[in-house]
């Protein structure tokens, strides 16, 4: 049998990364995860171990920490590519301890790159985000569509990270292939609901402030404003199932590996259509049959009215194509809600 590749998971714990790492192993990779388990529990690595039927090495660690990282490099023979998830995202938060945030976000991608170059690993997917193009002209947004100042540091983080990967790729050195995936928004969880968004406090997302409000943890739900310019007055997003999202990365390293790629490609992974914010409430009592308790309150701070991707590029070169609905998603949210409520009681 064929070895499996290496590839090195940063944030591999988290809501994305071990998503990504159940898809990994099973389209024939070893991952490894790296993580400091600040924004993600050790339950999820429980989660994606039961799903393989194997448990997945772990490094507990700072990414932005050279020195503890650098074990990870000697200890690891022959990785073959990193997908470079750990970051933090709060935007709230961002505005907040803006310091903090280009010390995690920023330092750990330079740090990276720094064991990268020095241990001659070649692949790197860049989890980026469509944060980077903040209240767009013109929709659907493509690749080619202006990134503008950013609306937080956060957003800001991001931009800059991808600068550094422009940079790198524009210094000729040619050591490092990378491709940087734009998220739009992800929701959903695992069809096996061992592994799902697990918030830590009060979400800062949409889906799973519904789910723990169907399930009584949060007593109401907030739709920021319903009087945008848009057809029922709330906000639309490009709502992409988490599994989809996670297969897009295995997509882009198979084409990082293939040397089609450039030295520095961007990609948006959305599903191409917006869904409202009014949308997703009705979706989601549809499918689940559970009635929402929710308020109309007044628009949110730094809020973009509508976003949605072209995913004709990701279509064409990466081969990629989302093939889980809206649907699919906030029922399988729902399902993960459910698994940890019933893991609590049995507690």
């Amino acid at each position: 049998m064929e070895e499996r590749k290496k590839i090195l998971v940063t944030g591999g714990a988290g809501y994305i990364g071990s998503h990504a790492v159940v898809e990994l192993y099973q389209a024939g990779f070893e991952p490894v995860i790296v993580d400091n388990f600040v924004n993600s529990q050790e339950s999820a690595l429980d989660g994606v171990a039961a799903i393989l039927e194997k448990k997945i090495a772990c490094y507990r660690l700072d990414c932005a920490d050279y020195n503890a990282f650098r074990q990870v490099f000697e200890q690891e023979k022959n990785i073959e590519g990193v997908i470079h998830f750990a970051a933090y995202k709060a935007v709230g938060e961002s505005v907040t301890e803006p310091l903090k945030y280009y010390h995690n976000n920023v330092g750990s991608l330079v740090v990276l790159l720094q064991l990268m170059e020095e241990y001659r690993i070649p692949n790197l997917v860049f989890s980026s985000s469509c944060t980077v193009y903040g209240i767009p002209d013109q929709l659907p947004v493509t690749e080619a569509t202006p990134v503008k100042k950013a609306a937080s540091p956060y957003g800001n983080t991001k931009q800059i990270c991808e600068d550094i990967l422009s940079d790198l790729a524009k210094s000729g050195t040619g050591s490092i292939s990378t491709i940087a995936l734009r998220y739009f928004n992800p929701v959903g969880a695992h069809i096996s609901a061992r592994i799902g968004e697990l918030p830590l406090g009060v979400p800062n997302n949409l889906v799973p402030f519904i789910t723990q409000t169907a399930a009584g943890i949060r007593e109401k739900l907030t739709v920021f404003g319903n009087d945008y310019d848009t057809p029922d007055g709330s906000n639309i997003r490009d709502y992409v199932h988490v599994v989809d999202l996670a297969k897009a990365h295995v997509k882009a390293l198979d084409r990082l590996m293939s040397g089609a790629n450039q030295p520095l490609e961007i990609y948006n992974i959305g599903t191409g259509q917006g869904s409202s914010v009014l949308e997703v409430i009705e979706t989601f009592e549809r499918v689940t049959g559970q009635k929402l308790n929710y308020i109309i309150g007044n628009r949110r701070e730094g809020d973009v009215p509508e976003i949605y991707a072209s995913v004709t590029k990701a279509t064409e070169e990466l081969g990629f194509k989302t093939e889980l609905s809206l649907e699919d998603a906030l029922k399988s949210a729902w399902n993960w809600q459910c698994q940890l409520q019933k893991n609590q009681l049995t507690a």
